[in-house]
């Protein structure tokens, strides 16, 4: 059973398809809940409006078929930046040596675009911090929880039926089903026989 509530979900998925008004090119999220809860380094512990947007532009450049990401994703190179540019992300002048241009902010005019989004999802994510606040008062979580991981942070195949694939962390999808937004299946971790997937 999900400890997700539906409500961010739902705001995740809404704020998403808001993004997708401005930038018709940017393939549907097919599973808001992924989002939850992940924790990267490169792109920002903390789930929010300007870490969805940063999401996005990595969505963006997927579609465009645009390697924008090295050192396996942590690090954001220029054609991320020119993407983030586009839409209404600001960047430092040099980038970070570690993860590049990673730490985007949104710009004055994405905030007013945007505003009513970013109020909408603001109010869900506080919704969802005072729901799972009693929860990990009481649970034991394991280590990972405690030092802000999203429980260790690596990352497996998951795939659909329908011949899609994502990268997710296995406690991620343990929580609730991944659904492929092509097909309407859910995505699962192939059992794999002698090898890693």
């Amino acid at each position: 059973m999900s400890t997700t509530p539906p409500v961010l979900a739902a705001e995740l998925a809404q704020a998403w398809a808001d993004i997708q008004r401005h930038h018709p090119e940017l393939p549907d999220l097919a599973a808001p809940e992924s989002l939850i809860g992940e924790s990267s380094s490169a792109c920002g512990a903390e789930l929010s409006f300007e870490r969805l947007l940063h999401e996005a532009v990595h969505g963006i450049a997927a579609a465009r078929g645009v390697r924008d990401t090295s050192r396996a994703g942590r690090y954001h190179n220029r054609r991320f930046l020119a993407i983030a540019e586009e839409m209404g992300l600001d960047h430092p002048e040099e980038p970070h040596a570690s993860s590049g241009f990673s730490l985007v902010t949104l710009n004055p005019e994405a905030k007013r675009r945007y505003r009513p989004t970013i109020e909408r999802l603001q109010r869900a994510l506080r919704a969802h911090t005072v729901a799972t606040a009693a929860d990990t008062k009481r649970s034991f979580r394991g280590p990972a929880a405690r030092h802000g991981s999203s429980g260790g942070g690596v990352r497996v195949k998951a795939v659909c039926d329908c011949g899609r694939n994502v990268r997710v962390v296995p406690s991620v999808l343990a929580q609730a089903p991944i659904v492929c937004g092509g097909c309407g299946k859910p995505f699962r971790i192939p059992e794999t026989v002698g090898a890693a997937g």
